[in-house]
């Protein structure tokens, strides 16, 4: 017998969730992953530094993300994302580009909307992705006007 579905909303990640991956989670792969192509390791400074964060929450954020499988923590030496953790930072790194390419496409510059991109990075779904994917490479096929200038519609 098939279960009726769901009614509930999906629950909403919380910092409190140990299972999920939450947004702050996510941005911390996001910039060790940054740092291991650029110096090719990470260290609790650095990414203190590189998020404006103290380096004692990092730390333990760091921590965390080692007991939970994504880095390998290496006393005195720093930490590497596993491959569950490169996966995760590869994610969000394509969906801020997608975003920053289709922002770029509506005549949004990248840097007055990085908040806007940054927030929306963590939030969309496979699906919503998928779509929002496809209407930038429609406009890469179809640009829009630049503003100020109408399309011509008669021939």
């Amino acid at each position: 017998m098939a279960r009726p579905a769901s009614t509930e909303a999906p629950r909403k990640r919380s910092a409190h969730d140990r299972a999920a991956v939450t947004e702050s989670m996510e941005d911390y792969l996001e910039c060790i992953f940054d740092l291991e192509s650029t110096k090719g390791y990470a260290c609790v400074s650095d990414v203190a530094e590189t998020l404006q964060l103290n380096r004692a929450s990092t730390s333990i954020m760091v921590q965390r993300l080692g007991k939970l499988g994504f880095l390998r923590y290496e006393p005195y030496r720093g930490f590497a994302l596993t491959p569950d953790g490169r996966r995760v930072a590869e994610r969000i790194r394509k969906r801020h580009a997608m975003l920053a390419d289709l922002f770029q496409l509506m005549g949004l510059a990248h840097r007055d909307h990085l908040p806007d991109i940054e927030g929306l990075e963590h939030h969309l779904s496979e699906k919503a992705f998928r779509r929002f994917a496809d209407l930038a490479a429609h406009l890469r096929r179809h640009p829009l006007p630049r503003r100020g200038h109408a399309r011509r519609t008669d021939k």
